[in-house]
């Protein structure tokens, strides 16, 4: 909930110097706030000292005007006629901590901020534009922390404590959130928040960035298009989610796609899309809802396309399977150093469902339904690039990994500058026949080849 400007608007209109009573100040507004949450849902909780720190509503949430007006009427039936700086961003770090979230609410806000990393009470980082900082938020001690995680997965049904003391949840504006409890987390409480940009990007924004080639863009444009199955891999916060909501977005109107994902984050924005979510098990060890369980179910659900938000698991069994009876076009992403591990992951993973595939079942498996593997890295600046694009050429040596196009000179010198960084080594013959074949199948075909016609992304703009 945003109302840190709403409060500064009302606030600086009133007030005197206040610097010295701000813990009066601080007591006054959770006061009332506090009260004006047991009016409607009869529940406050938590906190310390003479009032809560934290409120729950029943169906009914403080708007904005009304956060507002509590400030607002505290700070002037106090102070007078004007308030200083100081006095104001207490009164919003107050208000924050009773309906927003608390020290974090300004990074939650900022859209260049991308990563929040609560390291205990008393440290607080983020990633803004890809470089790491440390940050002067903080929460009061680790009761306080405590009691604004339970804030944020409450309402979303889930729990966490010394018995369970690990969870995952999503955000109301998509965002991936994680915990960490002591004594597992050994100083204090730990906390991530993955953001996702509210804006969309397509081929093109990527390569006026310069993480991408034209001539990479037209290939991975008419792989999408060409129903080609694709794994995008990369190590922690290289971009792949973001890299598959684009990929995504190249998908036709008139096919329907089942998206299957651990926490949802996958942003698509098609016409016709069902999304499942994995549920963890309740208190009582029942009600677990697997990825595996849910990509079943999706194959019964008459997709034209999977998109797995990421393989972890024995789930990749079933995705294999899926690409390869009738569902070509499907997607995902999976953690990995290079090409050549994504592969060997995706193997291991597979054989984790311990159904008796023997690895040489596995491997022909693999070499039949997948496609393109697309390697993402961070450069040494933060910048997050397509190092690679491979494609899988049957008959070949496992992996069977032909590299289609390769960023040259170091992680150093990948800083988005130049956009003729990725460049092609290989013709990809096989790659470029499989996708005819498949093409000659689709009413729609393909985009020509480069140089023949302009790429449908060419100028697409970013949308708000």
């Amino acid at each position: 909930m945003a109302v840190g400007g709403d409060l500064r608007e009302v606030v600086q209109t009133g007030g005197s110097p206040l610097a010295a009573e701000g813990g009066e100040l601080q007591d006054d507004l959770r006061r009332r706030v506090a009260a004006e949450c047991s009016s409607w849902s009869g529940t406050v909780k938590g906190g310390t000292g003479t009032v809560g720190s934290s409120c729950e509503l029943s169906g009914s949430e403080l708007s904005k005007a009304r956060a507002r007006a509590l400030a607002g009427s505290a700070i002037r039936r106090r102070f007078g006629a004007t308030a200083e700086p100081d006095s104001v961003e207490r009164a919003v770090e107050v208000v924050d901590d009773l309906l927003g979230y608390g020290p974090v609410e300004a990074f939650l806000e900022d859209p260049r901020v991308t990563e929040i990393m609560i390291n205990g009470p008393g440290e607080v980082w983020v990633e803004r534009g890809g470089i790491l900082e440390r940050t002067a938020a903080r929460f009061r001690d680790a009761a306080h922390l405590r009691s604004f995680i339970e804030r944020v997965i409450g309402p979303l049904g889930l729990r966490v404590d010394d018995s369970s003391p690990i969870v995952d949840a999503r955000l109301p504006d998509g965002s991936r959130f994680h915990a960490v409890l002591a004594p597992v987390a050994r100083g204090g409480p730990v906390v991530t928040v993955r953001k996702f940009a509210k804006v969309e990007f397509g081929l093109g924004d990527l390569v006026r960035q310069g993480a991408l080639s034209t001539e990479a863009a037209e290939l991975l444009e008419r792989a999408v298009r060409g129903r080609a199955n694709i794994v995008v891999s990369g190590g922690t916060s290289t971009g792949k989610t973001t890299l598959l909501n684009i990929l995504s977005s190249l998908i036709g109107p008139g096919e329907r796609v089942v998206t299957v994902e651990d926490a949802a984050e996958l942003q698509l924005g098609l016409d016709h899309i069902v999304s499942l979510e994995a549920r963890p098990a309740n208190s009582d060890g029942a009600g677990e809802v697997t990825l595996g369980d849910l990509v079943r179910a999706a194959l019964r659900m008459r997709p034209d396309r999977i998109i797995l938000g990421e393989v972890r698991g024995a789930e990749a069994l079933y995705m294999l399977q899926a690409m390869n009876t009738g569902h070509e076009g499907s997607l995902s992403t999976v953690h990995a150093n290079s090409p050549a591990d994504a592969f060997f992951r995706i193997e291991t993973m597979t054989l984790m469902a311990n159904v008796g595939l023997s690895q040489e079942a596995v491997r022909m498996q693999m070499a039949s339904a997948l496609d393109l593997v697309v390697h993402l890295v961070r450069a040494e600046r933060g910048t997050r690039v397509v190092s690679s694009i491979s494609c899988v050429e049957e008959g070949r040596a496992w992996p069977g990994l032909v590299t289609l196009f390769a960023r040259g000179g170091t992680p150093r010198s990948w800083d988005g500058n130049a956009s003729d960084g990725l460049v092609r080594v290989s013709d990809g013959k096989s790659f470029e026949a499989r996708l005819a074949r498949r093409a000659r199948s689709l009413s729609g075909g393909l985009p020509e080849r480069a140089g023949e016609s302009t790429p449908a992304f060419a100028g697409r703009e970013r949308v708000a």
